[in-house]
């Protein structure tokens, strides 16, 4: 065997290189272990063989005589030393596993690439006997010009570096950097690479990425912010809009009660006043969906709190009950003429916070519309009561009886005080009988509010029509 070794020793280190190669192939990915243990074994079958014989990389060869020997021998030594980076490249690999895919894959092609140079001037300084330190200093000036000839694109290799490695953000994260916003699908040595919500692809230089202001919407993982501005004239009384800005984060039961939302002034001038409502979501998906629900809620409970915007001051003031009818859209249906007489026989009623207004069983005399406040819908789940719902102005509660004989199926309780105003029933009948458009709307009204609350109790999502649950109770 030794023999044999002695006499083909390239054929046999050739036979390994390729035998690694195939194995490297051949066993999955998923088995890293299992290929980096190959690789190893192989690694030290070939020492063996140089050993046996008679080379050692870290010596020029012996048979400076035999000049095919000698070349074989010197082959054979470079490849040792090429292989060896390989296997403590991949080794490395297995290590710097745990810190992250990407992040570790950079961190790994940087580790390689100074194993393969020291590797190189290794093998050139013990196998082929080169003068190092004249190649070193050669070398150095010419990285010297190099690196300023390509010192943008250093600056961003090694930004990506920093980047990869304190991993302010990675790949799948909703980031903004200087006001571009998308999701990160790629960091490679240059850029870092992102959708934007537009569907465009935005490459930013890492250099850039790393010295700018950047914002990780996607940490922490629970807890993502929603903040919506309004712009409201200065001569409205700041307390009114604070009372309508809250009651309007009141409105929806997807925002986290801790951190508390909370409301606050951010600019002011001599014409209007900025205000800012701000709160938090557990679900980054939702965050659109809210933030456009709480502006459209925004918008109802400044206008029930009496903010109007660009008012016609040509047209005959109109009483909140008028403006009332003509946002509860069971009655869009009906003309001016019959909203102004509906109108006109609405009643006002105030109630405190915490109070119950219509209690599962119950069967109300009166069709009530919201004129303010935040209504909570609950439907009961065996001995306890299961939030459905939340409603503000313009929505509608105490149908039942106008389309079925049966009681209303959900307690209904106000969240914050609240202006409701009773509309008869028979005046809400005569309107069904003239126009069949209310009876279909508060039939349709009914039917989805009888399979949200079956889809809640057994724990189903319920298919919601773009605008949510609060834009069909309305």
């Amino acid at each position: 065997m030794l023999a044999l070794i002695q006499s083909y020793p390239l054929l046999l280190g050739t036979c390994l290189i390729i035998g690694d190669l195939l194995l490297w192939q051949l066993i999955p990915q998923q088995h890293r272990i299992w290929r980096i243990a190959s690789r190893l074994v192989i690694f030290l079958l070939f020492s063996a063989v140089l050993v046996a014989a008679g080379m050692s990389p870290l010596q020029p060869p012996p048979w400076i005589d035999e000049v095919s020997r000698n070349l074989m021998a010197t082959v054979l030594a470079i490849g040792w030393w090429l292989f060896g980076a390989r296997t403590v490249t991949v080794v490395f690999g297995l290590l710097l596993g745990a810190r992250g895919s990407h992040g570790g894959r950079l961190l790994q092609d940087v580790i390689g690439a100074l194993i393969f140079l020291a590797a190189v001037v290794a093998a050139a300084a013990y196998v082929l006997q080169l003068p190092v330190k004249g190649l070193l200093a050669t070398s150095g000036v010419m990285a010297i010009v190099i690196g300023l000839a390509l010192q943008s694109t250093l600056s961003d290799v090694f930004s990506g570096i920093v980047l990869n490695t304190t991993r302010p953000y990675q790949i799948g994260d909703s980031i903004s950097i200087d006001g571009t916003e998308g999701k990160v699908v790629d960091i490679d040595w240059r850029a870092t690479r992102m959708i934007t919500g537009t569907g465009s692809l935005a490459v930013i230089p890492n250099s850039v990425a790393a010295k700018a202001r950047l914002l990780n919407h996607s940490r922490p993982a629970d807890r993502h912010g929603i903040v919506i501005s309004v712009v409201v004239p200065a001569k409205v009384r700041p307390k009114r809009v604070f009372d309508a800005l809250e009651k309007a984060l009141q409105g929806t039961s997807a925002l986290l009660a801790s951190p508390a939302p909370k409301v606050t002034v951010k600019t002011s001038s001599l014409e209007s006043v900025e205000y800012e409502a701000s709160a938090f979501v557990a679900d980054m998906a939702l965050k659109t969906e809210v933030r456009n629900q709480l502006f459209d809620l925004a918008h109802r409970h400044l206008e029930a709190s009496g903010v109007m915007w660009n008012v016609d001051l040509t047209l005959a003031p109109r009483s909140r009950q008028r403006e009332l009818i003509d946002e509860v859209r069971v009655f869009r249906s009906l003309s001016g003429e019959e909203r102004d007489t509906l109108s006109q026989r609405m009643t006002a009623v105030e109630y405190l916070a915490n109070q119950v207004i219509l209690g599962i069983g119950d069967n109300s005399d009166h069709l009530l519309v919201i004129g303010s406040g935040v209504i909570q819908a609950s439907v009961r789940n065996g001995d306890k009561l299961v939030e459905a719902g939340r409603m503000g102005p313009g929505e509608v509660l105490g149908i039942e009886g106008l389309v079925d004989d049966d009681d209303s199926f959900a307690e209904f309780r106000t969240l914050t005080g609240c202006l409701l105003y009773r509309i008869e029933k028979e005046q809400v009948r005569s309107c069904l009988e003239q126009r069949s458009e209310v009876q279909s709307a508060l039939t349709k009204l009914q039917r989805f509010r009888r399979q949200s609350r079956e889809s809640l109790l057994m724990q189903k999502p319920t298919e919601v029509k773009k605008g949510g649950f609060l834009s069909w109770l309305r």
